[in-house]
């Protein structure tokens, strides 16, 4: 499986980071290890959604759409 995801700051809650992975779990573990560097500052994260695919093509378009403006307007009136 293939998931986007976005993640919302427990200490800052006007942040949140939208990624792309195989396991949601372990990459959440990751991100409040401080494994990432774009997202190490603002730990810890919480899961605010996630979304599985099985084509990998599709979860990237999906990721790379969130990240554009009007895809993070999208997000959140409808995944946050």
């Amino acid at each position: 499986m293939n998931y986007v995801y976005i993640l919302q700051s427990v200490s800052h809650p006007e942040q949140f980071y939208t990624g792309l992975c195989k396991d949601v779990e372990t990459r959440l573990a990751a991100h409040n290890a401080g494994q990432s560097p774009h997202t190490a500052k603002f730990r810890p994260w919480r899961i605010v959604s996630s979304h599985h695919f099985q084509n990998a093509d599709t979860a990237a378009a999906l990721e790379r759409y969130l990240k554009t403006g009007s895809g993070r307007v999208f997000a959140q009136r409808h995944l946050r």
